[in-house]
């Protein structure tokens, strides 16, 4: 199967950490948090990847070549200016063919894909979002869901007074390649935004898949420590 890892940001938040080490490459116990991200996909038969960069993105290619060094085909696409989460997988539509997984690159999670994949099949829905409960929506894309599981309802950072839910989008999706053709090219196009509040406008159908095991943003500092506290005390 198909994927993309999403690892162009910045990462300003975590600066300086950031300044000179591209957000994917910092260390998680001892080993990037890409490697992580790659064995994990790898292990849940995932083995074609793309992944887009923008900072520093010699320092991933020199480190993970064409990723066989992680039991993965590997493909880059530099950006030489951000297109947000939708425009950066649009710039590789050629690739993906058939059903496909969408991986925020500064997550980390030990859930096992496989049933949210088997839900996306199951119900036919173009898109699949991974959901978390979460205990700031407000600072999150949330969602509602039928009883059907499919996601009737979407806000990307709601004001605090307007929070329905905690269950908030996760950052992976399993997508079907026609939604690319609802993304324009070369233009700053974002998920949260733009690809599924114009799904749901449109009413077609996205699934919403609970995950309930542990994952984790990195993007924040403290999240950063934590994730490294987690996965040491694994280690050892």
């Amino acid at each position: 199967m198909k994927g993309m890892i999403l690892a162009a940001g910045e990462g300003r938040r975590l600066r300086p950490l950031t300044n000179h080490i591209p957000k994917p490459m910092l260390p998680i116990a001892d080993r990037p948090l890409l490697e992580h991200t790659l064995n994990y996909l790898r292990n849940n038969g995932i083995t074609e990847l793309a992944i887009n960069l923008y900072h520093l993105p010699q320092v991933v290619m020199d480190y993970f070549g064409d990723g066989s060094r992680c039991g993965v085909q590997l493909r880059y696409s530099v950006e030489e200016q951000l297109l947000g989460s939708a425009g950066g997988v649009k710039r590789l539509q050629a690739f993906f063919d058939d059903t496909f997984v969408v991986f925020y690159g500064d997550l980390l999670t030990w859930t096992d894909l496989r049933p949210m994949i088997d839900l996306h099949r199951r119900t036919g829905a173009l898109a699949t979002m991974g959901l978390y409960h979460v205990p700031d929506p407000w600072n999150r894309g949330i969602v509602q869901l039928d009883e059907a599981q499919n996601i009737v309802r979407f806000v990307e950072k709601p004001p605090r007074d307007q929070v329905f839910s905690n269950l908030a989008n996760a950052g992976i999706y399993v997508l079907e390649p026609e939604i690319l053709d609802r993304i324009p090219v070369d233009m700053v196009y974002d998920f949260g935004h733009d690809v599924f509040p114009g799904l749901l406008r449109d009413k077609l159908q996205v699934a919403g898949y609970v995950i309930e095991d542990l994952l984790i943003d990195i993007g924040l500092p403290e999240k950063y420590e934590e994730a490294n506290r987690i996965v040491a005390s694994m280690v050892h």
